[in-house]
This record gives structure tokens, sequence and C-alpha cells, in this order.
């Protein structure tokens, strides 16, 4: 079974590629971020919770990404491939012992690489065309980067030392970062 994380900075296009990869690999995607929005969006008593850290581009707790995950995993039976999680070495090794309770593995980790002010003009893009309230200011954007490089990076050296990390190129098109994600999918998962 098949289980990939998918691993980048915000606007890098990890949620595009993941519902790519998804369906060319059937694989359920988990977007945490998007599960996030959805009990926001919900009303819920946990999107309550997170909705003003998520509004100031701030990372969400452990406990409660973690229990997303754990709830998802035991729903489905497919591969899957993670999208914005983990985000911290602390979340990289309660997904170690998570997959290993649903007697699962990882397959491989992928970052995708981009400039940041690349990543900045994709996020006002994306802004202009969706209703995420994170996307819409500058200083939020920037901030987001910011939280990435300091919490989020150290992650690609948690999974270098497993040899599952592969890093891509994920400027330029679209279709030029998938025809690298796949060529990297179909060399680790054989």
């Amino acid at each position: 079974m098949k289980n990939i994380v998918l691993f980048g900075a915000p606007g890098v296009g990890k949620g595009t590629h993941a519902l790519l990869l998804a369906e060319k690999y059937d694989l359920e995607h988990f977007s945490t971020g998007e599960m996030l929005r959805q009990e926001v969006a919900e009303g819920t008593p946990l999107g309550l919770r997170v909705k003003s850290l998520m509004d100031k581009g701030d990372l969400v707790g452990d406990d409660v990404v973690i229990g997303l995950i754990d709830k998802a995993l035991s729903a489905t039976t497919k591969g899957v491939i993670f999208d914005g999680f983990p985000r911290t070495v602390q979340q990289a090794q309660a997904l170690d012992f998570l997959l290993a309770q649903h007697r699962r593995r990882l397959s491989c980790v992928i970052s995708i690489d981009a400039p940041q002010e690349e990543l900045v003009r994709r996020i006002h893009e994306r802004a202009a065309i969706s209703n995420r309230s994170d996307d819409a200011n500058e200083d939020i954007i920037r901030h987001r980067l910011e939280e990435y490089d300091a919490k989020t990076r150290p992650v690609v050296d948690y999974y270098k030392v497993s040899g599952l990390l592969v890093s891509i190129d994920g400027s330029g098109q679209i279709n030029q970062t998938s025809m690298r994600l796949c060529e990297v999918v179909d060399r680790m998962i054989r």
C-alpha cells in the first residue's frame, strides 16, 4: 500500500499535485489544511477553536492535527497522500507512530521546492480565485512562509536520515512539476 508525504512551502502546489497524484495512483488525499478549513466552515467546536490561529497564519497544535489524521486513517483502506502533514518534527514522529498503529509505512517523502517570490506570487493569484482568508494579506503570507522555514523545514532533515526523501523543482508550469513528481513516485514505489 502506497503512503506518500508531499512536502513544501505554502504556495508550492501541494494541494494541486496531491489531487493529481491521488487520482493517478488511486490514493486517498489527506489535506490537513482542507480538513481544518472544513471544520471552520462547518462552525464545529474545533473549527471555532482554530479559526483565529489560521487567520493569523499560525500553525494549529499537534494534538488537533494528529487527531484528524488518526481519524482519517481509521476510515480508509486505501493508500494515502499526505498534503500539509507533517509540519513539525514532532508531527513526523507522530505520523511514524500512527502509521505503525494502522499497519502502514511511508513509501516516500517528496519535497517540492520553489523560490520564495514565486510562492508569494502564486498565493496572491490563488487568493483571487479562492475564498481563503489566509491568502489575501501579504503580511500573513510572509508570516506563513517564515513559520514554514522555522518549524517545517527541519522535517526535511528528519526524513533525509530515513532515505525516503526526494526533492524536486516545483518552479515553472504545473505540468512540468507533475511530470517530475510522477517520475519520483514511479521510481520510489516499485
